[in-house]
């Protein structure tokens, strides 16, 4: 079997060892980058299925390594878990933002590390039991792939907003609350602050451009995917009656 390869980018060698340490006695298989530079050369090199990412590094910051990740078509699949002394809300949100799919502040507890490392895995490697092809009007969502397009054009998600989007897409017409999202779609192990699934939301549209209002807005209370397919059958056939 296996293990799962993962790349840390961390400069500062004690915690790069406490954190290599963890991850090895856990089962995983690490590689360690000591600034942005070589994280994202080690990332392209190795193709790994998680990035364990520091903020405050050499060269390039953590959350530009993210961003530059996240624009590229393979690596974009990649989870990203952010590891920083940089705590708080705001910069929380500026992780997410940049990219990322969940945000770890030190001093952090080893369980908890892993915990999280494991439940991004579970959560990118896809959900049994669900449709293998989405498809929703000039949207499409190959689940085993992790690949989603728009009429034909792909569309380049993050393992977090891949998880949201095949959630919301499963259920059209279906208002979900936002713990409904954080439960169903990123699980208990994910951090959650109360603008998590909101930011999140917020990327998605961006990515899908003309194709945001698929996602509606539920004040006060979540989101609902749009019922593009009752919609465009209804079209067709009022067309066929003139």
């Amino acid at each position: 079997m296996l293990l799962k390869k993962i790349v840390l980018a961390e400069d500062d060698d004690a915690i790069a060892h406490l954190v290599g340490a963890t991850l090895g006695d856990a089962g995983f298989l690490c590689l360690r980058a000591r600034d942005g530079d070589e994280a994202l050369q080690l990332v392209k090199r190795e193709a790994p299925d998680l990035l364990v990412l520091d903020v405050m590094m050499p060269k390039v910051d953590g959350l530009e390594v993210c961003r530059r990740l996240k624009a590229d078509v393979i690596a974009s699949r990649i989870p990203v878990l952010m590891l920083t002394s940089l705590g708080g809300v705001e910069n929380t949100v500026k992780g997410l933002e940049a990219g990322a799919d969940d945000y770890l502040s030190k001093p952090f507890s080893p369980r908890e590390l892993v915990a999280r490392v494991r439940a991004l895995l579970r959560r990118s490697s896809g959900s049994a039991g669900t449709a293998e092809v989405i498809r929703r009007g000039d949207l499409v969502i190959d689940v085993p792939r992790h690949e989603v397009t728009l009429k034909e054009k792909p569309v380049l998600l993050t393992a977090t907003e891949f998880r949201i989007l095949q959630f919301l897409a499963s259920r059209p017409g279906r208002v979900c609350s936002r713990t409904d999202i954080i439960d169903d779609a990123l699980g208990p192990d994910v951090a959650v602050i109360d603008r998590t699934v909101d930011v999140h939301v917020t990327a998605i549209r961006r990515k899908l451009g003309k194709g945001a209002d698929l996602i509606e807005t539920i004040r006060g209370f979540g989101y609902k995917f749009r019922e593009v397919d009752r919609a465009a059958r209804g079209s067709k056939s009022a067309t066929g009656t003139r």
